[in-house]
């Protein structure tokens, strides 16, 4: 097990809460646990880990919550919590992405289980989504003509020939690619494909 992993519980049952952590801590998780999903939203910063979830809650359900996290780009896998009336509901939240389920009451062994599992290459997963994530915010501080610039480049095109379709001189394509190259901070064109390949489904929607 790698202790780099943390296990997050979003669930307003105290009891049902904490007995779940001590369970999970006394396994050699890290946890962290939160009585609402406006809390984990307020306390969350971009962990390696999972998410064990809620399905119905005070405030926002545990659907929602996954929702918001999709709309926000997280990266953190979720495994839903249900009672027996909720199945259909934890269907829908498979739909959205979460990992997985597990119905109340549940098997120590089998909630440990499917936690590892879940863990197995959440590490990867979320390192590249953090690479992606700054390659983003860095492709978003172009100018419009810099963006022009950068999408040319990218393409392969010279400069001399970036000069002739955007109408511009040669100096002026070197300028701006000097500034991409700096915003998305690479040194080399290999660098800049590399990062923009991360993104790429973003920039083209």
């Amino acid at each position: 097990m790698s202790t780099q992993h943390t296990v997050f519980i979003v669930d307003d049952n105290q009891d049902f809460r904490e007995s779940l952590a001590w369970l999970l801590e006394g396994a050699g998780y890290t946890v962290k646990a939160f009585e609402s999903a406006e809390d984990f939203l307020l306390g969350y910063r971009q962990e390696s880990g999972c998410l064990l979830l809620d399905v119905r809650m005070t405030g926002m359900s545990g659907l929602a919550l996954q929702q918001e996290l999709i709309k926000r780009g997280e990266i953190i896998p979720v495994i839903m919590i249900t009672g027996h009336g909720d199945v259909p509901v934890a269907v829908q939240a498979m739909k959205n992405q979460a990992v997985d389920f597990i119905e109340k009451p549940f098997e120590d062994t089998a909630i440990l289980e499917l936690i590892q599992k879940t863990l197995d290459d959440v590490g990867e997963k979320f390192n590249q989504q953090k690479e992606a994530n700054a390659a983003l915010a860095c492709w978003n501080q172009l100018s419009r003509r810099e963006l022009d610039v950068a999408k040319l480049v990218i393409s392969g095109l010279a400069n001399r020939e970036i000069a002739e379709k955007l109408d511009i001189s040669i100096k002026t394509v070197e300028i701006h690619r000097s500034r991409v190259m700096s915003k998305m901070k690479v040194k080399r064109l290999a660098e800049l494909m590399e990062k923009v390949t991360l993104i790429k489904s973003e920039i083209e929607s």
